[in-house]
């Protein structure tokens, strides 16, 4: 479409606007004119005053109502009344709106410059307006900002064929938002040279949201896919070699049980066969299965390169390196692709979106498989590879589960077998034990904690061994069928050979490294690009690094510090509770302060998570990293460091720091020299870890990953579609009785802001399923639970809440693998002391074989309680008026120390280092046989699929005679060319003589030679 020039005439020395330039030339000639002035042709233009608010109107088509080159006209009445029914296409109804981007605008109200002549006081500015990119003027002008104004204005009236300019000031905020406009027509017109094609709607209010709706035509689609070499299907069709044997048969009943399970999408006609894909290349366009060029590349394609054109075009403009940088600069407020319509309605058209939403985005298909390859064709293969993850989780989850129930109900089964418990519970035993507190607590009986006892046993048990094993060999098996799995997909999605694209570098990089060049060098902005080697050093980055490092310490010492609030609450609390006259709260002291003590510490958990994860994010945009990736991998990074402190902090402490130093009766370790450090429950620590992971395991499931997920995305939602409302002027528009368009759907949804907090939430589940499994068997259980409304939450947010996300092309889940695995390792090491020291269970097995007498379990609870002699309590610490019914001369305590009768009374006895050599021999071992085993499992198991290998290596030999094939057919087609073009010329040739030849016979000398004119003339 050819451009509108301008209302008013330019010199004849500048360069005239076209279809293919921006107004910068325009804009140069104003550089002398301070910013805050703005130039209007006065000439055929006429202003009316509106009768409802007063605002003086332009009924003029201004330059920017009509769109250059590729732009289509817009009018500021019924514009809408043309656009595509669907709302994908543009107006033409013909051409896809492959990208949006979305943008505020407020028109310009301006004030006349003094002295000027104007017939009224205040105008709004016309939409034609060139204003410079000089410093916004605030307050009285400056000498500096004085002389440019007048300069300014002497070039404007210097100026020949400018006549009927009216001069106007600018407020700051019109002045910024001129310059912004003034950014975006020449973004919008560099992406008209990159070949893209654009449509605009009308600013036909004084302020609001407009849209540019961006379609890549086959020229652009084709060059970038071969730039970029994207794979696209060939002609070329081979059969997948199918396993064989017993293996087939399986497979056959597989799909066959499990077919009600299957999502109804569309699947691949014949599923033996795949298509050969090979990357784009134009030069041999004969390849591809070419049917139709608006449907070669699927909206997914399309929109990602038209996003690969948007990062690397650039305007002059504030140094920008792309959209990236206008986003930031508030120039442009966003840009995504479209989804593919309305995912419900009573319409009959089915998109890819709708099948999405209908049979996996809804919690009523919970049951069903996902339907991963339609998932990768509308959001790309770094979702796909997200979501099928997490479905192979998901799915191993289902056999821990199982051995986790089977675990517990052993457990549930044998605690009435369980001697231990059967003498803790013996009232006729009479264990006397010392008091749990200084002079307020009595001596107690140690059969009042019969209960803690046998709860006790159903997770600590010779079957929780059995179980962390399991759980270790479980963890490598599930990183090793994904990897099965990763490949296998990485095939059939043709990510074989996928090289690792050259990536943009992000705008804050490119703005560091341009200061750091302007500092440096001294240079103006124009030159600053000659030298594109440099780049920023560690130096440049070294105060992010020292930042970083200080800051993450400190948010480490936080978490701890918080543990530490948690563990003087509960001192405290405890000491509190005992004053009391009450009996009944007297006696639940411990479960009183344990209850409350791990609701706090979950709290604090969930509000330093959200901390965390604010701080991890502008830690690492200090750090500056050059690409999208390397900010997202130090990112995570980071993240799961302080993540990982934050919830794994006070298990730790509960697991192996708790009643380790509390001392012994009259040598006692006092906090705040009153206060006696915590001790574990009679039955042992164990119970108390398993309370303490199943509250927080199961709170951040409910709380974080589930409440926070559905509600704060509605929130965000409501909030900003109030602040529009506020911010929006109510006036009459004509497009509001029409049907939104699917740019407007789409803009008031959530953008996507990566996968990280997804996956995050994942890995910390792991940790909680894999590191302390002995203490809490259920875990698994509870987190396949979590899984299945996880996985549905995750789609229908995906589907219904976010904008569509470019697609990106991955073939492996990146450091989040690196994550996974070293959990798995650590789990094998935590599980170990776990069992050895937390547990009671090396101490039964070393009564059991080294010091009962009947190789039985009598005797055990005697054996593992010292004596104690009252009289030698401290003053002051012994009970006051103790209600116990017996004199008490000796109280006993849980340690393996010499008795008072001894010559050595109160010093760690000889089981006490027998016990100690065997937890920590029991740790070796056991981590070198699961390490063993999980790296045997490793081996056994190949991390290629060996049909898959095979097929790989046969998709490049038919590649290769694919080529040979159709190479020989081209030649063969120039051959058949040549010869027929060589039998035309001759057969043209002989012609011509013949003709030649008659025609010299007729024309004689009178001499009697010939005079032949083709003989003369076209002789060759």
């Amino acid at each position: 479409m050819e451009a509108h020039m301008p209302d008013f005439a330019l010199p004849s020395s500048y360069p005239a606007l076209n279809g293919r330039k921006t107004a910068k030339s325009a804009r140069d000639s104003f550089s002398a004119y301070n910013s805050k002035y703005l130039t209007v042709p006065q000439n055929r233009t006429s202003w009316h005053r509106s009768g409802t608010n007063g605002a003086l109107e332009a009924s003029v088509v201004s330059y920017r109502s009509s769109i250059i080159n590729n732009y289509v006209e817009g009018t500021q009445t019924g514009a809408r009344d043309k656009a595509s029914p669907s709302g994908l296409h543009f107006r033409d109804s013909k051409r896809k709106v492959d990208y949006v981007l979305a943008y505020h605008y407020r028109k310009c109200l301006a004030r006349h410059v003094p002295g000027a002549a104007s017939p009224e006081p205040r105008r709004r500015s016309a939409s034609m307006a060139l204003v410079s990119n000089g410093s916004t003027g605030k307050g009285r002008a400056e000498p500096q900002q004085q002389q440019q104004q007048d300069d300014g204005q002497r070039a404007l009236q210097e100026w020949p064929g400018l006549p009927g300019l009216e001069v106007v000031e600018l407020s700051p905020l019109d002045t910024l938002e001129e310059e912004r406009r003034l950014q975006r027509e020449e973004y919008e017109c560099n992406l008209l040279e990159a070949g893209l094609e654009i449509e605009k709607d009308p600013e036909n209010k004084s302020q609001g949201v407009s849209f540019v709706r961006i379609h890549a035509p086959w020229q652009v689609l084709s060059r970038e896919a071969e730039l970029l070499k994207i794979k696209m299907p060939t002609k070329k069709m081979y059969e997948i070699t199918e396993e064989k044997g017993i293996l087939k048969t399986l497979n056959e009943i597989w799909c066959k049980l499990t077919e009600p399970l299957q999502p109804q999408v569309p699947q691949q006609e014949n599923s033996k066969m795949k298509t050969l894909s090979y990357p784009f290349s134009r030069e041999k366009i004969y390849l591809y299965n070419i049917k139709d060029k608006d449907t070669f590349f699927d909206n997914a394609t399309r929109s990602r390169i038209v996003r690969e054109i948007l990062k690397r075009t650039s305007t002059k403009a504030r140094n920008s390196m792309g959209i990236g940088t206008l986003i930031a600069n508030n120039v442009y407020d966003a840009a995504y692709p479209l989804h593919d319509g309305e995912y419900e309605g009573q319409n009959d058209d089915t998109n890819e979106r709708k099948l999405l939403y209908q049979e996996w985005a809804r919690y009523g298909v919970f049951y069903k498989f996902q339907p991963i390859n339609l998932i990768r064709k509308y959001f790309g293969e770094k979702i796909g590879l997200y979501f099928a993850w997490l479905g192979l989780y998901t799915e191993f989850l289902i056999p821990s589960s199982i051995v986790g129930i089977i675990v517990f109900l052993y457990g549930c089964i044998t605690i009435e077998s369980d001697i231990p418990s059967k003498e803790m519970c013996d009232q006729r035993n009479a264990f006397t034990m010392c008091p749990l507190c200084d002079k307020f607590c009595d001596y107690w009986n140690l059969s009042s904690a019969c209960a803690t006892a046998r709860a006790s046993h159903l997770f600590d048990n010779p079957a929780t061994v059995f179980f962390s094993i399991f759980m270790a060999l479980w963890a490598t098996m599930f990183l090793e069928q994904w990897k099965r799995l990763q490949m296998r997909l990485s095939y059939f999605w043709d990510l074989t050979g996928l090289e690792e694209e050259e990536e943009h570098p992000r705008p804050e990089y490119e703005t560091k490294l341009l200061q750091k060049k302007l500092k440096n060098k001294n240079i103006t902005t124009e030159s600053s690009n000659e030298n594109e080697k440099e780049k920023l050093t560690w130096s440049d980055r070294m105060p992010g690094y020292a930042v970083n490092f200080g800051l993450i310490l400190f948010m480490i010492m936080l978490a701890f510090s918080a543990v530490f609030g948690v563990i003087v609450y509960r001192i405290t609390t405890a000491a509190a509770l005992s004053f009391s006259t009450n009996e009944t709260t007297r006696s639940n002291v411990r479960v009183t302060v344990t209850a409350t003590a791990v609701i706090i510490n979950l709290v604090v958990v969930l509000i330093l998570d959200e901390i965390y994860g604010a701080v991890a994010k502008w830690l690492t945009e200090i750090e500056i990293p050059k690409t999208e990736k390397t900010f997202e991998e130090r990112l995570i990074l980071k993240a799961f460091l302080l993540k990982f402190v934050n919830s794994y902090a006070s298990i730790f402490y509960v697991a192996f720091f708790k009643g380790r130093f509390v001392g012994r009766p009259g040598h006692y370790v006092y906090v705040f020299e009153g206060y006696r450090m915590e001790e574990c429950a009679p039955g042992g620590c164990l119970m108390e870890l398993c309370i303490q992971l199943s509250i927080i395991m199961l709170g951040k499931q409910l709380i974080q990953n589930n409440l926070f997920e559905i509600g704060i995305p509605k929130l965000k939602k409501l909030f900003r579609k109030l602040k529009d409302e506020r911010t929006e002027v109510k006036e009459m528009d004509t497009d509001q009785s029409k049907d939104p368009q699917q740019w407007d759907l789409d803009y008031i949804l959530e953008p996507f802001t990566g996968l990280t907090p997804e996956y995050m939430e994942m890995i910390i589940q792991f940790g909680f399923v894999t590191l302390f499994v002995a203490s809490f068997p259920l875990a698994p259980v509870f987190a396949l639970l979590n899984n299945i409304i996880e996985v549905r939450l995750d789609a229908k947010k995906f589907v219904t809440e976010l904008r569509r996300p470019d697609t990106v092309r991955e073939k492996d889940i990146g450091i989040w693998y690196n994550i996974l695995s070293g959990i798995g390792k650590l789990s094998v090491i935590i599980n170990a002391f776990v069992i050895a020291v937390t547990s009671d269970f090396i101490p039964r097995l070393m009564y059991q074989y080294a010091y009962s007498q009947n190789g039985t379990m009598h005797g055990f609870i005697n054996h593992t309680l010292s004596y104690f002699n009252v009289s030698q309590l401290k003053a002051g610490t012994q009970p006051e008026n103790s209600l116990f019914a017996q004199e008490v001369s000796f109280c006993r305590f849980k340690d393996y120390r010499e008795p008072p009768w001894s010559p050595h009374q109160y010093e760690f006895s000889k089981q006490y280092w027998a016990v100690l050599s065997a937890r920590l021999a029991f740790v070796i071992l056991f981590q070198n046989l699961v390490m063993f085993l999980s790296v045997l499992v490793d081996w056994m198991i190949p991390d290629i699929p060996k049909d898959i290998s095979e097929q790989i290596k046969k998709e490049k030999t038919v590649l290769v005679d694919f080529f040979l094939k159709e190479e020989h057919k081209k030649l063969k087609l120039i051959e058949s060319f040549i010869a027929h073009d060589k039998r035309k010329r001759r057969s043209g040739t002989k012609s011509r003589r013949t003709r030649a030849a008659s025609f010299s016979q007729c024309h004689r000398s009178p001499k009697g030679s010939f005079t032949s004119f083709s003989s003369q003339h076209t002789v060759v």
